[in-house]
């Protein structure tokens, strides 16, 4: 099995050479539909580590590589090639939203973000914030749309500045807060639940 899974992972990495670099973009897994090959021993854990036969992978442009090809259907997420589809497992996010950059301008705010794949991503129409209840601790969970149904999510110390951010608008009829980028308004949760908090 894990020299089936050795296999996948050189395809998939050979495949790549030449299509994927930051010089090309993204490559356009959405338009590949290969045959599935199995699934690697690869895991992405909740705190974006990147692991393969249960050992983190060390190399930064490795885990590029990987994350530019990475695809989701459904709940499961694949690494997919022009040739090949393998399936990894992904803990809670595949991405780390880890840095905030906030532009004002006469046109108002842009909330940039950049992952922990060095993928920059302004927030707006096109990459959405959703925020997710925290079973645990009654918080909030934040994800960023990154691409391709991907999400980033929101380290604990951006949340708090999203927080410090954010304001209070009427969302159909109801007073919410949340937070705006791009002409556009992301609810977190109810205006009163959040004044409980302060």
């Amino acid at each position: 099995m894990a020299k089936e899974g050795q296999r996948g992972l050189d395809g998939i990495t050979g495949a790549l050479s030449g299509i994927a670099g930051p010089a090309k973009g993204p490559p356009p897994v959405e338009r590949w539909n290969p045959p599935f090959c199995g699934d690697l021993d690869m895991r992405i854990a909740a705190d974006g580590t990147w692991f393969y036969l249960k050992t983190p992978i060390g190399r930064p442009a490795l885990v590029k590589l990987f994350a530019s090809v990475l695809k989701r259907e459904g709940d499961k997420y694949f690494l997919v090639t022009p040739v090949e589809k393998c399936g990894i497992q992904v803990d809670d996010a595949p991405f780390m939203a880890v840095e905030l950059n906030v532009k004002e301008s006469s046109a108002g705010r842009v909330l940039n973000f950049r992952t922990n794949v060095d993928e920059w991503v302004a927030c707006g129409p096109q990459h959405a914030l959703r925020f997710e209840p925290e079973s645990k601790t009654g918080g909030l969970k934040p994800y960023l749309h990154v691409r391709r149904e991907l999400w980033a999510k929101v380290t604990r110390a951006l949340f708090f500045d999203l927080v410090e951010l954010g304001e209070e608008r009427e969302v159909s009829g109801k007073a919410m807060f949340g937070v705006s980028s791009s002409g556009m308004f992301f609810p977190m949760a109810p205006a009163e639940q959040v004044r409980e908090f302060a």
